[in-house]
């Protein structure tokens, strides 16, 4: 799917409709860019809370507060390319 959007003299950009319903976006979601050359990636940040209870907590992340592991998280994965 190909749809054209216009940058707004503050750099700003609306994300059309059609594709915020193809990827379940929603206002207050939050999104990451990842940069390819002259192409940027869009795509919605997972909800970590919806996950709850899918996945095995590791020993060392048992307890630990969840502001913390949201931010670690956070900043892998706009570390580590994907």
């Amino acid at each position: 799917m190909y749809v054209p959007a216009t940058v707004t003299s503050k750099g700003q950009v609306t994300l059309p409709k059609s594709v915020r319903d193809a990827l379940g976006i929603r206002s207050g979601d939050r999104i990451l860019f990842q940069v390819h050359g002259d192409r940027a990636v869009l795509a919605k940040v997972p909800d970590f809370l919806e996950l709850a209870g899918s996945v095995p907590v590791p020993p060392g992340k048992r307890g630990a507060p969840w502001s913390r592991i949201r931010a670690e998280t956070w900043r892998r994965w706009t570390e580590e390319p994907h």
